[in-house]
């Protein structure tokens, strides 16, 4: 009995003996994990912050790509830092690298979609085709651009409808930008009747040119013959105005031809953005400019 109870005790001292050891050797170890979690903290708070004020700094940098990559900075220090945390209680990290390397093949499989669009929004951003309240049209959307985000691209349309794009459809296809440019040419063209003077009809398109102050000097404007007919010779008036006044100039500058043939006709058969016409009526009409949506 006697020795029963001395192999007890020292079982007991034994394994209390484990027991503060073990204690000893896990406090230091959750004691270094709580000052890695919190230093990792704080440093990724502060390069991520540091990140952003760099980014912020960069001509052409967009806010939204600014913190997109900040947030990637920051979520992928505070990764690298649960990895170490476990490293310091004997987790084999490696696994756990292979597991999250795993994890994010399949998810970027089953995000395939999405993350094209994260990539062309990237892109998007960095090389700027287009910004906030520019009109641009591609071959399946046209519209005001209203935001620019990572997944899709806000516009409104032409006739006050909102459209949601995403990004990659935008990315994979020529962008037309009609508000980039600080100036736009236009032209305008009519058929004069082979028998009527076409220097008249000329002089008269360029004197209405020159009338309107919105019409730009440099470039000049300039009149030209551009094809001859059978029964009439297609005249184009070229000029050029800027970006913001080239949609009501475009309008005033057709009403204005018309009225001018109207009280002086000189046989002017057509004058539309379409080729000449052979007909001539022997009277003088203006129908419409090129149109653009703006």
């Amino acid at each position: 009995m006697e020795q029963q109870a001395a192999d007890v005790l020292l079982a007991t001292r034994t394994a209390l003996s484990q027991a503060s050891a073990l204690a000893v050797q896990y406090s230091f170890s959750v004691l270094g994990a709580v000052i890695l979690l919190v230093l990792g903290w704080t440093l990724a708070g502060f390069a991520s912050r540091w990140a952003y004020e760099g980014l912020s700094r960069v001509h052409g940098i967009d806010e939204t790509l600014a913190r997109f990559f900040t947030n990637v900075l920051r979520y992928a220090l505070l990764i690298l830092v649960f990895i170490t945390v476990l490293g310091q209680f004997g987790v084999q990290t490696a696994s756990i690298i292979a597991a999250l390397g795993a994890a994010g093949l399949a998810i970027g499989l089953a995000l395939q979609g999405t993350l094209q669009n994260i990539a062309a929004g990237i892109m998007l951003l960095i090389l700027r085709p287009f910004r906030v309240g520019e009109y641009i049209e591609t071959s399946s959307v046209a519209g005001t651009v209203r935001e620019i985000g990572l997944f899709a691209t806000e516009l409104r349309t032409g006739d006050g409808l909102y459209r949601l794009a995403p990004n990659s459809t935008l990315w994979n296809t020529p962008i037309t930008n009609f508000s980039r440019e600080p100036t736009r040419r236009d032209e305008l063209k009519i058929s004069v009747a082979a028998k009527d003077d076409v220097d008249l009809a000329m002089e008269r398109l360029m004197r209405l040119a020159k009338a309107d102050s919105r019409v730009l000097t440099s470039p000049a404007p300039s009149v030209f013959i551009d094809s001859l007919g059978d029964s009439a010779i297609s005249v184009t008036l070229r000029y050029w105005a800027k970006t913001g006044d080239w949609w009501l100039v475009s309008r005033d500058m057709v009403k204005r031809v018309k009225l001018a043939f109207d009280e002086n006709p000189a046989a002017v058969a057509d004058a539309s953005d379409a080729a000449p016409s052979k007909k001539s009526n022997g009277g003088a009409t203006a129908e419409k400019a090129t149109q653009t949506r703006q």
